[in-house]
């Protein structure tokens, strides 16, 4: 495992990184938030190897950030769900999209959007609904699958038809 502290920095992002920074847990924050909740169904959507994931899943629940909730007994199985913290990561992980898109563009478009559950207008970077102004947090948005997503999708699924 990476080392996750930053000795010497007297620093909130060094910090923020010591809980976030490590490798697959803001995609696992992500998914979580796009409803991605049991193990399994994480597992096979980030390609992450099992004892990985364990590991992050853990670090984010002693940190707050996800909290686990029993689904099945016989044999035990949880789904994960954001707390309050975790869903106060939002701005963050919208920022980080747009960085993405603006400077790591997809030749087909973005592979995933942002909009207003209420008018389905865009998501600024900024958690700003782009149609009525509204302030947003992560609540009140969800993602849909954008143009790189449908168009590789539909490479793909091309390509697997040869």
């Amino acid at each position: 495992m990476l080392r996750n502290d930053y000795p010497g920095q007297v620093c909130s992002i060094a910090r923020s990184l010591e809980v976030i920074g490590e490798r697959w847990t803001l995609l696992i924050v992500r998914d979580v938030m796009n409803g991605r909740r049991r193990f399994d169904e994480l597992q096979k959507g980030l390609g992450v190897a099992r004892n990985v994931l364990s590991a992050r899943l853990q670090r984010l629940i002693e940190e707050d950030i996800l909290e686990r909730r029993a689904y099945q007994q016989n044999p035990e199985r949880y789904e994960y769900f954001l707390t309050e913290k975790g869903l106060d990561l939002w701005p963050a992980l919208v920022a980080l999209l747009d960085w993405g898109d603006r400077h790591s563009p997809s030749p087909d478009g973005p592979p995933m959007l942002i909009v207003h559950k209420e008018c389905g207008g865009a998501v600024s970077d900024r958690g700003i609904c782009e149609s009525c102004g509204k302030l947003l947090h992560a609540r009140d948005a969800r993602a849909v699958p954008g143009p790189g997503l449908r168009n590789a999708t539909d490479n793909t699924e091309a390509l697997a038809a040869r």
